[in-house]
């Protein structure tokens, strides 16, 4: 054997089968800047086996441009060794082609392509390569720095139901978080309301505003009720999805200095974030305006953001994510997580990457108390304290649920949803109404 076919693993595991499985979880009715989450959120689950049967998941928001990005991509990944993530890489960007930064644009979401597909191959090989070793993904990442990764409340303005069959409905013999997970959340008093049974459930130590849904008024007026309601010792931040002006959001960021831990983008692009910036005391944070590689050099430039919002499924996997967490540490930004309406593989796939992060300054976001559903053997990932322990076992550390997998991919087959469009559900509680990339 030649040293160019030992470097490239001719002698080790190839990838035999590679499965896409889109699934839809029930998903209540949560208000945000693009309008309204439909009765079912979409995840896609990826599962790779090697020829000698062992599997590596992984599980991405779901998409049917990505998913049949996902099965082009097959011819390419089969036959593979997991081991060879640079190989692997290479020949998804000479197909696909670099994702442009400008392509996150005034959408209200992240839809590029290689991210995604890259982001699902490179944690299911990360799992794969785990299990041969005998260790965890976060010793793949250089090592855990701790045991437990704290996590925030995640609050939504939202109308009443749970989503699902319920869609509108609810279920008057639910008790707890489970009755408070289907209560309207509209006013500042409900929020709170909401806020405390989530930390009651969970334990979170820190709370966050999904802002962006009505008039600053009333979300900056909620963020002074969840002071007052949770005193100065619980850290609360607000995002308002780059819906407000500059104005706006230098009038409300000064109101609430000394109030919020970080402002999460206010408004929208680089030079708009650099004059608020300037403007406040307040740190910003982002996962809009800088949501690349190619972002940041101007980034740096203009003082655009104090913390990036990373999420390995934008950024292009988990093992980019400890590169960006690099690039903040050397130049003095912070870094935390951003979330989207993730199941167990997904939040223990962050878990391993917020084990292994050094600066892990901020409690990471989650809508896993959101999600009824699950596809991990076992049930649900239990928090404690606000925080989730880094699983045990070799890889991800969690297993499929295959039974569940089954039952929700009938879901998806079922509800007729192939992508995410929150305007078009908005549309259907008020007629007319248009997302808009600034609307304050």
């Amino acid at each position: 054997m030649t040293l160019t076919q030992s470097l490239h693993g001719l002698n080790g595991p190839k990838i035999k089968a590679f499965h896409i499985t889109p699934i839809a979880v029930v998903d209540p009715p949560l208000l945000n800047a693009a309008g309204l989450h439909a009765p079912y959120a979409l995840r896609t689950v990826v599962e790779l086996v090697t020829d000698d049967n062992i599997s590596g998941i992984s599980e991405i928001p779901g998409n049917i441009a990505i998913d049949r990005s996902l099965e082009a991509s097959k011819p390419l990944i089969i036959g593979q060794d997991p081991f060879q993530l640079n190989t692997i890489r290479d020949l998804l960007l000479a197909h696909f082609g670099q994702d442009k930064a400008s392509e996150r644009g005034d959408t209200p979401w992240d839809q590029r392509t290689l991210v995604h597909i890259f982001s699902a191959i490179e944690v299911a090989c990360l799992d794969i390569i785990g299990k041969i070793i005998n260790r965890p993904v976060v010793d793949l990442l250089g090592g855990r720095r701790r045991d437990r990764v704290p996590f925030s409340a995640y609050l939504f303005y939202k109308f009443e139901g749970a989503g699902g069959p319920l869609a509108f409905g609810t279920d008057p013999t639910a008790t707890g978080w489970a009755a408070a997970r289907q209560a309207s959340a509209l006013t500042p008093d409900e929020i709170v309301a909401q806020a405390k049974a989530m930390c009651a459930e969970f334990g979170f130590q820190s709370i966050k505003l999904k802002g962006g849904v009505f008039d600053p008024r009333q979300e900056v007026d909620a963020v002074f009720a969840l002071r007052e309601a949770f005193g100065p010792s619980v850290p609360i931040r607000i995002d308002p999805n780059a819906l407000w002006t500059v104005e706006t959001a230098i009038q409300y960021g000064k109101e609430m200095e000394g109030v919020i831990e970080y402002l999460e983008d206010p408004v929208r692009g680089q030079e708009n974030m650099a004059a608020v910036r300037k403007a406040l005391k307040t740190p910003l944070a982002t996962n809009m305006c800088t949501t690349s590689f190619e972002d940041i050099p101007r980034s740096y430039l203009l003082g655009s953001e104090d913390i990036i919002l990373s999420d390995h499924h934008f950024w292009g996997g988990l093992q980019a994510s400890m590169t960006l967490a690099d690039i903040c540490r050397i130049f003095g930004r912070d870094l935390s997580m951003h979330s989207n309406s993730h199941l167990g593989i997904s939040l223990a796939a962050m878990v391993h990457l917020g084990a292994a992060i050094p600066n892990l300054t901020y409690a990471l976001d989650t809508h896993y108390p959101w999600q009824s559903d699950e596809i991990i053997t076992g049930g649900r990932l239990t928090f404690e304290d606000g925080g989730v322990a880094v699983p045990e076992g070799p890889g991800l550390g969690v297993e499929l649920d295959r039974e569940a997998l089954a039952r929700l991919h009938e879901n998806y087959l079922a509800c007729g949803l192939t992508k995410r469009d929150d305007e078009t559900e908005m549309q259907k509680v008020q007629p007319g109404w248009t997302f808009k990339a600034t609307r304050w």
